[in-house]
């Protein structure tokens, strides 16, 4: 009896549990993330009349060596419009702790992109995320970024409030 009722109550906990994410996709890298290395995410057929919010999510490791991190995010219009943005997030605290969550070495990061934005157009929308770190006093872009082991996109209903 006991474990029929502890049933109920997780199957209950977990339908109540409701997710605002419409479209979330991770793409994996070798461990690191390369200068030249794009990663491309194609956003499925959303809502013209709902209003969105947009997220990047990088996970790190303790190989990472800097605090910050400066991507170059670029979304392609179905019309051929392209709007690109270069920007930078903090990896973490100043006493060098992580900002991320997760358990160990491995972090993740979920980093605010934009907010309430809406999808006028009909067709394909696609997003293509690339690096532009650099050290400091350098011209030259880091060619391998160590330590980014995964990057990823997600797309959420915006809240009503």
């Amino acid at each position: 009896m006991n474990k029929l009722l502890a049933l109920f109550f997780t199957a209950a906990l977990l339908a109540s549990c409701e997710t605002n994410t419409v479209f979330s996709e991770v793409q994996a890298l070798d461990g690191q993330w390369g200068a030249e290395e794009v990663v491309a995410f194609q956003l499925p057929q959303l809502d013209s009349l709902k209003k969105y919010n947009l997220y990047l999510n990088i996970r790190n490791t303790n190989e990472y060596k800097f605090n910050n991190i400066f991507c170059i995010v670029s979304m392609n219009f179905p019309n051929g419009k392209t709007v690109t943005d270069t920007l930078e997030y903090r990896m973490a605290n100043p006493d060098g702790s992580w900002m991320g969550h997760g358990i160990g070495d491995i972090k993740d990061n979920k980093l605010w992109y934009k907010e309430n934005v809406q999808f006028f157009e009909e067709g394909n929308y696609t997003v293509h995320i690339g690096h532009a770190v650099r050290n400091n006093g350098e011209v030259d872009g880091v060619t391998k970024l160590e330590g980014i082991t995964d990057v990823g996109f997600s797309v959420e209903e915006a809240s009503k409030e």
